[in-house]
């Protein structure tokens, strides 16, 4: 199975928390997606924890300098 990838680098700034939840909700129970961005999405984290407590996990799988690589898991 091929990893689905959500590179919004591109992305206006404003557009990119609608686009990745978004895609999370798409997700099955256990499906996950690779997020990847040009600053650490933390602020992300804490919005997820606040409207998603329980329902996501979160694995950072590269912390920059340049580039961040998230793994959100839909539970």
């Amino acid at each position: 199975m091929e990893e689905k990838i959500l590179d919004v680098r591109k992305i206006i700034p404003f557009e990119r928390h609608e686009l990745i939840f978004r895609t999370f909700e798409e997700l099955k129970p256990n499906e996950s997606f690779v997020l990847i961005n040009d600053h650490d999405p933390k602020p992300l984290y804490y919005q997820f924890k606040y409207e998603q407590e329980g329902k996501f996990q979160w694995e950072y799988l590269q912390q920059g300098p340049d580039l961040w690589k998230v793994k959100i898991t839909k539970t």
